[in-house]
């Protein structure tokens, strides 16, 4: 019995250093076998027309797949039975998959995994002068000057910087995508706005439609450009979905006629340790930047804000009908919970002027309603309940309930008019008519004038301005 077990130790032993031989062995082969993969593929990409078949199961790439800049009329897409594309811990360049140019190319039926575990950095913005697409590597996939492209039902995750970046390009569709745990953040460890699909530098003629955004550090949805670039125009935003975000859901930045429509989100501004407090990139569920006017946000639905429903700084001449926003914690879970709608002018080019706010619903913001400067605007129908959830000025949980020392009543009013925003434009000849007010407050405090601003130029009528139900205590 002795002898026989002696005998099973050795032949152990003896099979463990031939395992490890083998696996040396092996592992070169698969090491070789993978970058003939990678170069196969990298040779598809040579074609500047019909289609390129990814390979089935992963493929790990250390470089960007490059379409021709010349490509016509030219389908990439997944095999049957599922594609990913992956990078590998030593990837380096701008994307996974680069498209600079090309006409009616498209991207379809295939995953991205950008390793960001392995591959993000800290890194802050660009400079103001230098564009997103000249600054972030490590992307999903970037295009530049592209027309007629479309990416279609591609799954992108663990994205170090954008998942989907589109720069000075036209009639682009983005359909059906799926966009979970991207983005990067700076020194300081805040979200820098990356993670989810950014169009920029003068794209127009764009959609985004159908696509679900989970756990993007950054905004989800947004257009940005230079100053001294083109407007972003022409576009649409409609039936997605974005669920967590330190940053915004949807933001339309620099752009004319854009239709934000139908969206859904829950949770933004979360988790409230990467908010970009230090860059005032406070949470919105609908933002606006830059100079924005012809647009419409119309039917859009947000849940859990800790933040602001919509930002309409630089808007003017456009509309916002039948959104809604609900907040249904305490107002000390929102530590970033602002007005439901503000307007501000924030860009020179650009007054308040002539909008349509109607058929909005706001429900338990932290402080008021709408907050407006500027002129001729139309606020009709609207149905806020809850308001000033922070109980201001009385607040019980020490909540700062004072912005402006100048201007005490603005936080705790429901309909604050005021003085100005980045730049003085006081409210005047606004028509302020057939609005719900309830919250906190508001039977005395809910439409209220900043200092100086002439509540006799205004049209107000038939406002029902209410405190809320008194609870029963038994």
């Amino acid at each position: 019995m002795q002898a026989s077990g002696s005998s099973t130790l050795n032949w152990g032993s003896e099979m463990g250093v031939f395992i490890r031989i083998a696996i040396l062995l092996y592992l070169p082969i698969v090491a070789c076998r993978a970058a003939d993969s990678e170069s196969a593929l990298r040779e598809q990409f040579t074609r500047r027309t019909g289609e390129i078949v990814l390979p089935r199961g992963v493929t790990t790439l250390r470089q960007p797949l490059v379409v021709a800049g010349d490509a016509h009329d030219l389908v990439i897409r997944g095999a049957p039975g599922g594609s990913t594309l992956r990078a590998s811990s030593r990837f380096q360049g701008k994307a996974l998959i680069h498209v600079p140019g090309g006409t009616r190319v498209t991207l379809r039926d295939f995953a991205i995994d950008g390793n960001r575990l392995a591959l993000e950095k800290p890194i802050g913005f660009p400079p103001s002068d230098v564009p997103f697409v000249k600054f972030y590597d490590a992307n999903g996939i970037v295009a530049e000057n592209a027309r007629e492209l479309a990416i279609e039902n591609v799954q992108l995750r663990q994205i170090a910087n954008y998942a989907v970046l589109i720069a000075a390009s036209r009639q682009v569709r983005l359909l059906r995508l799926r966009i979970a745990d991207s983005g990067s953040r700076n020194a300081k460890g805040r979200n820098n706005a990356s993670g989810g699909i950014l169009l920029e530098e003068g794209t127009e003629d764009f959609q985004v439609l159908n696509s679900k955004l989970e756990r993007v550090r950054g905004n989800g949805i947004w257009t940005h450009s230079l100053y001294t670039s083109p407007r972003n125009k022409d576009g649409l935003i409609a039936e997605n979905e974005i669920r967590v975000t330190a940053r915004d859901a949807i933001q339309v930045g620099h752009a004319t006629n854009v239709r934000v429509d139908r969206n859904t989100g829950r949770q933004i501004g979360y988790p409230s340790a990467e908010v970009d407090v230090e860059n005032q990139g406070w949470p919105v569920a609908i933002d606006t930047a830059g100079n924005v006017d012809r647009s419409v946000y119309v039917m859009n639905e947000f849940e859990e804000l800790n933040g602001k429903c919509i930002d309409l700084d630089g808007f003017h001449h456009g509309e916002v009908r039948r959104n809604r926003c609900v907040n249904t914690r305490p107002a000390i879970e929102y530590p970033y919970g602002h007005f439901g709608i503000v307007m501000n002018n924030t860009n020179p080019d650009m007054r308040s002027e002539e909008i349509v706010i109607i058929d909005n619903e706001l429900e338990g913001m932290k402080y008021g309603g709408i907050f407006v400067i500027g002129r001729r605007h139309r606020i009709e129908k609207n149905r806020m309940r809850y308001l000033n959830s922070a109980e201001c000025p009385e607040s019980p949980r020490r909540i700062p309930c004072v912005f402006k020392v100048d201007e005490p009543d603005m936080l705790q009013s429901g309909i604050y008019v005021g003085r100005g925003a980045e730049r003085p434009d006081p409210g005047a000849e606004n028509k302020i008519v057939d609005n719900l007010i309830m919250g906190h407050g508001m039977k005395d405090r809910c439409i209220v004038f900043a200092p100086g601003v002439a509540r006799e130029t205004h049209q107000l009528e038939r406002n029902i301005c209410l405190n809320p139900p008194v609870k029963n205590s038994k």
